[in-house]
């Protein structure tokens, strides 16, 4: 079987691209609006149809622009998909019908030389039935009508799609016992999977015109995300895959956040959940500042989300070819790092330039240090001989008159680490005293910047004291 095809998915703003995307890819990635424009990055999905497997792209509403504008770099953008797709599907709005913009991007599609399938798109109920005859003019074949909404009309585009690729279409391998060949089985008869190693998922988040995008496309060495002078013009998280050093990385590009209360219309608010949805599903979040104007209460707003969520932490300090003394500014960022941000104390600071692309290097050991970090297990003997020097050093307070007690501690998992303490009122335990120790087990085992999560339950004596 040959390598999956691309297809791209074009057409004027608001004919409903993006929903066809969500609807073959089978989750809601796209941003999804009835305002125009929503989509501006083009964006990748693993798409199945049946039997069939492709890669599909979702793309920017084509306008008449000029190319120094948003909607002319939106528009470039767009034509780079069509240039790398085996196959377009043009979209058009069968309620409204044709419009000039559909005829004249027809004809530049038509020039590009690529597998066209001409899909009307609302096509549902009888409203759409005359903008589906009207589609013929375009010249493009017979139209399909479909409703990516609801769905309908998805087996004829299955049937385009398999005429137009027959060559290079995957085919989705059936899940069954019958399709397993080949494999290994250990000594009681037992599958053995091998491990496959994921790309590690590295989420970029920061301020509005903090420079995410133009860093991913520095990093990935071409312009794959939108960039320009205008604040916000990121809206969906979207994913680019990328290697360094012989590791497979996925990176994610996001939505500037901005204050909770500056956020008012809908479509930010979609995008600011995408990029909150980014971070929950990262394993490392880099937080770009911009070095200019560093440590604004929205940043902190943001570095305590990410503590909160638990992921792996760094902070890119961005624009730092625009910094004059640097030295003296870097010693000054991190104590003020360290002032503002005790809850990471030790957190890695990246100084960086993303339209010069230096610091990459930089910024990616730390982020795998961080994710090293991140996944870090200490034996339940090396906890307990530290614990003891601890209570030792400093027991934990009397509460309403009587002295509380911990017996013994064990790490219950990793990212981020988490460990549980067994004593005497649990209830009681002062936050002041877990913060202490969270500090202790930061510096003695060496977790700098790394969420670490403490909690106690009601317990009697150490179980490990006989198998010592």
């Amino acid at each position: 079987m040959s390598a999956q095809p691309t297809v791209a998915i074009v057409g004027r703003p608001n004919v409903g691209k993006s929903t066809l995307f969500n609807r073959l890819v089978g989750k809601k990635l796209a941003l999804v609006d009835d305002t125009p424009g929503v989509t501006r990055d083009r964006r990748t999905g693993d798409a199945r149809l049946g039997d069939l497997s492709f890669q599909i792209i979702d793309t920017a509403g084509l306008e008449e622009a000029d190319p120094d504008s948003l909607a002319g770099r939106m528009r470039a953008q767009t034509e780079t998909a069509i240039r790398d797709a085996d196959a377009i599907l043009f979209v058009i709005d069968a309620r409204t019908g044709l419009t000039p913009l559909d005829k004249h991007f027809s004809e530049v599609i038509r020039r590009m030389g690529r597998e066209v399938i001409l899909i009307a798109n609302k096509a549902e109920g009888r409203s759409g039935y005359p903008g589906v005859l009207e589609s013929y003019e375009l010249g493009l074949g017979e139209p399909i009508a479909l409703s990516a909404e609801h769905g309908e009309g998805m087996a004829d585009l299955y049937d385009a799609l398999r005429d137009a690729l027959e060559d290079k279409l995957g085919f989705a391998a059936p899940v069954n016992d019958e399709a397993i060949t080949n494999v290994d089985v250990d000594e009681d008869g037992n599958l053995v999977v091998p491990e496959v190693e994921r790309p590690l998922r590295v989420t970029i988040v920061g301020r509005p015109n903090a420079g995410k995008s133009t860093l991913i496309n520095r990093m990935v060495g071409e312009d794959r995300l939108l960039t320009g002078p205008e604040a916000g013009i990121t809206r969906d998280s979207i994913s680019v895959d990328w290697e360094w050093r012989g590791r497979e990385v996925k990176l994610f590009d996001t939505a500037g956040l901005r204050k909770k209360a500056r956020v008012q219309e809908k479509l930010e608010k979609l995008s600011v959940a995408d990029a909150l949805r980014a971070i929950k599903f990262a394993e490392v979040v880099v937080v770009l500042l911009d070095a200019t104007i560093p440590f604004e209460k929205q940043d902190l707003h943001i570095v305590d989300l990410i503590v909160r969520e638990g992921r792996a932490l760094v902070i890119g300090l961005n624009k730092w070819d625009l910094v004059e003394d640097r030295v003296a500014k870097l010693k000054e960022l991190r104590e003020e790092c360290e002032r503002l941000l005790p809850q990471v104390r030790g957190v890695q600071l990246v100084t960086l330039s993303g339209i010069n692309g230096q610091g990459i290097d930089r910024l990616m050991q730390a982020a795998m240090t961080a994710y090293d970090l991140w996944n870090t297990r200490i034996s339940t003997g090396r906890l307990n001989r530290w614990l003891t020097g601890l209570l030792e050093h400093h027991p934990p307070p009397a509460v309403a008159g009587r002295r509380l007690k911990i017996r013994y501690m064990t790490q219950a998992k990793t990212r981020p680490p988490m460990f549980v303490l067994f004593g005497s009122r649990p209830e009681a335990m002062p936050e002041s005293y877990l913060r202490y120790m969270v500090n202790g087990l930061r510096e003695t085992f060496e977790m700098p910047g790394t969420p670490i999560r403490i909690q106690m339950r009601a317990g009697g004596e150490n179980p490990f004291d006989k198998k010592s």
